[in-house]
């Protein structure tokens, strides 16, 4: 008796399919390569400063290379700390933005919210940046102050140099803060972050939904049971894409900011800094040696925000959102 074979299943795929897949599959490896190029530029060119600083270029807070002295402990801490600032106003604003959007705008208002809040992604960093200057720094000061003179019992809201009793002491001291730099940051990530929420809120079950409020559920109970829960991964995916945009914004900060070449870790103080910045400024005058600096700065800036997103997106697809998408 001839044992039974299973039947052979072939795929024959046109030659639309063909093309579809070899370009989709060319723009991916496209994306790798690019990525590995970009890493290997500047691990080429930041090699010589690398070699001079060693392990010291991450401790040194100073910023001298033709003198010998340079490293980015105090950058980095300054990028992180902007970073940090902007993430703190950015993520509770994004959450209400989507699931007012999702769960609560009436559906001939919700498109133009959405393409309200896409539009800001389109407005250039620059012109955060002198909104940032011109209006904010002079109408945040007072609220700077107001913090600094009620909580400067916190080490990183204190103000070292003000004079809480002084009501004509000077306000510069408020002015170019890293508290200022990521407000504005906060801004420019807001529309990312409240996409990627927006998205993961409404793929929310519609039955899960629908169950809850039909056992008697209010919105808000609707929504902490069933479309908070289901969206965390992308909320914590959101936030930490936000934060990778964060730490690679230039021109915005480096508008604001009075850069400070040592660790600065009160918000509220004038003085501060970030890598991004820090390339930024140094770019034009640098020598050989110094531009090689400033890559090995750029490296680090660039790894950073790689380990960033690379967890933002395994955090997304491990998620119950994530994965049914």
């Amino acid at each position: 008796m001839t044992a039974v074979q299973p039947r052979a299943v072939v795929t024959r795929r046109g030659p639309a399919d063909v093309v579809f897949r070899g370009t989709a599959v060319a723009a991916g490896s496209a994306v790798l390569v690019i990525m590995l190029l970009v890493g290997g530029f500047l691990l080429a060119r930041a090699s010589q400063a690398l070699e001079v600083a060693g392990w010291s270029f991450l401790t040194e807070q100073a910023w001298e290379p033709d003198g010998g002295r340079f490293g980015i402990a105090a950058v980095l801490v300054g990028t992180v700390l902007i970073a940090l600032v902007a993430i703190f106003f950015a993520v509770p604003l994004s959450v209400g933005m989507a699931l007012y959007i999702t769960q609560y705008a009436p559906i001939r208002i919700r498109r133009p919210l959405v393409t309200m809040v896409d539009l800001m992604a389109a407005v250039p960093s620059v012109v955060f940046g002198l909104w940032g200057f011109f209006f904010l720094q002079g109408a945040i000061v007072p609220v700077a102050r107001w913090i600094s003179t009620n909580f400067g019992w916190v080490p990183f809201l204190n103000v070292q140099s003000a004079d809480a009793g002084d009501p004509l002491a000077t306000t510069t001291v408020y002015t170019s803060s890293t508290f200022i730099a990521g407000i504005v940051v906060a801004l420019m990530i807001t529309p990312i972050v409240t996409s990627i929420m927006r998205e993961v809120f409404d793929q929310a079950p519609v039955g899960e939904r629908e169950g809850a409020l039909a056992l008697g559920a209010t919105r808000w109970a609707m929504i902490r049971s069933v479309v908070l829960p289901f969206g965390a991964g992308g909320m914590i995916g959101g936030t930490m894409l936000g934060l990778g945009r964060a730490l690679g914004e230039t021109i915005a900060v480096y508008m604001i900011i009075s850069p400070v070449f040592v660790i600065q870790p009160r918000i509220l103080e004038n003085g501060a800094s970030s890598v991004s910045s820090l390339i930024a400024l140094r770019y034009g005058e640098a020598t050989e040696f110094g531009m090689s600096a400033l890559m090995a700065a750029g490296l680090a800036l660039f790894l950073m925000t790689l380990v960033v997103n690379f967890a933002a997106s395994t955090i997304v697809a491990r998620s119950r959102s994530g994965a049914s998408s």
